[in-house]
């Protein structure tokens, strides 16, 4: 097998780390950055842990600030203006998945000619070129968008959730401060987790996994398995905040290396139709989804099981299987992830949009990676499962 393996090319990881971030873009020779970031960000003061450091460097750091929880096409067009319109030589992507996405998608944007739309950059299409490079620093331990080849933006056109991936969304540094996310809320907290753990399970059972990607989604699934549900309880436990900030990275250049598969082509849609937090909608599709592929990859689930710490060695692989599954279930229900149904989704509309959700998902090619792939059929099954 060869494989092709991308990061970024710096990583500074640790508590307090966010303030250095300055001595990151100086290696670069940056120092012209455009931060983006969530209006919550700015209002909360959060924003000033990253300016502070950089305009005590000199450095003369603007803010873009008109982002929104799943970023749409036409939030990266009002970014690209911005970034075009001033003396930028850089993004700082500074907080959680949708922050960080938007920096790549108005980096790649900004690249193309004059009126290109950004469907045009969805998958299959290759999106390899950015105007200027992105560093990411996360806010919360979920999407690990800091270390991808990929970002997630929504036409507003077609309330698709699109796919984009590719060297220009690739950060060329991150800075990865789990002191950042003391402040994140529990439900953020379940969330972004089972997102995470959802990108190490993923990029392991994958139809494209490889043994670079296989060693950080097991070490990733490892500690987020062992962490999740105290960093919830306690949002103020260093340990297993910082034990959950790096899973959370290991799985995210676990899945940018290998890929995520049809848990993340069905949730995508129902982001984009109802406007369901994404890691939210991986968690409601996490065990209906694993047991349709248990059998398909059994040696692989079993594996994962022992590395989440529910399974032993002594476990035959049907065995670890079977208490994957039902540990899937006991986390949903330890942080009160509700059914799309407990959600608050009107049953008539979930089942109106099934086919259209179902093609979205197969459109994504994310599907095509699990090890079980599904047909259109397969798919509107599985979403009237997890409905209720």
């Amino acid at each position: 097998m060869v494989a092709t393996i991308v990061s970024p090319r710096v990583m500074r990881i640790g508590g307090g780390s966010v303030s250095g971030v300055a001595e990151v873009l100086a290696q670069f020779g940056l120092s012209r950055p455009l931060v983006v970031t969530d209006p919550w960000m700015v209002s909360s003061g959060t924003v000033d842990r990253c300016l502070e450091p950089l305009r005590a460097a000199g450095l003369r750091a603007e803010v873009f600030s008109d982002t929104v929880p799943d970023p749409t096409d036409t939030v990266i067009e009002a970014g690209v203006a911005v970034l075009k319109g001033g003396d930028f030589d850089c993004l700082v992507g500074f907080g959680g998945g949708s922050p960080m996405d938007t920096a790549k998608a108005m980096a790649i944007l900004a690249a193309a000619p004059p009126g290109t739309k950004m469907r045009a950059f969805k998958v299959p299409a290759h999106a390899d070129r950015a105007l200027v490079p992105v560093v990411c620093v996360p806010t919360t331990a979920g999407t690990g968008s800091e270390a991808t080849r990929f970002t997630v933006i929504t036409d507003t056109e077609t309330d698709e959730k699109m796919l984009i991936a590719g060297l220009g969304a690739l950060p060329l540094a991150a800075v990865v401060d789990h002191e950042l996310t003391f402040s994140v809320p529990p439900r953020t907290t379940a969330d972004t987790g089972i997102d995470s753990l959802t990108h190490a399970l993923e990029a392991y059972v994958s139809r494209r996994a490889n043994p670079h990607a296989d060693s950080l989604a097991l070490s990733a699934m490892r500690l987020i398995g062992a962490n999740l549900r105290t960093a919830h309880r306690e949002p103020r436990n260093a340990a297993a905040r910082e034990a959950m900030m790096l899973g959370a990275t290991q799985a995210g250049l676990a899945f940018s290396n290998s890929s995520v598969a049809l848990v993340h082509g069905m949730s995508r849609p129902i982001g984009a139709h109802f406007h369901v937090p994404h890691g939210l909608s991986n968690a409601m599709l996490l065990p209906a989804v694993t047991e349709f592929g248990l059998n398909d990859a059994l040696r692989r689930y079993a594996e994962a099981a022992r590395a989440v710490g529910v399974a032993g060695r002594e476990d035959a692989d049907q065995v670890a299987g079977a208490k994957l599954l039902e540990e899937l279930r006991a986390l949903n229900r330890d942080l009160a992830v509700p059914t799309p149904r407990g959600y608050g989704i009107d049953p008539d509309a979930w089942e109106r949009l099934l086919p259209t959700m179902a093609a979205q998902a197969l459109a994504s090619g994310s599907p095509a990676n699990n090890p079980r792939v599904p047909d259109e059929a397969e798919i509107v099954s599985l979403y009237r499962t997890v409905f209720a």
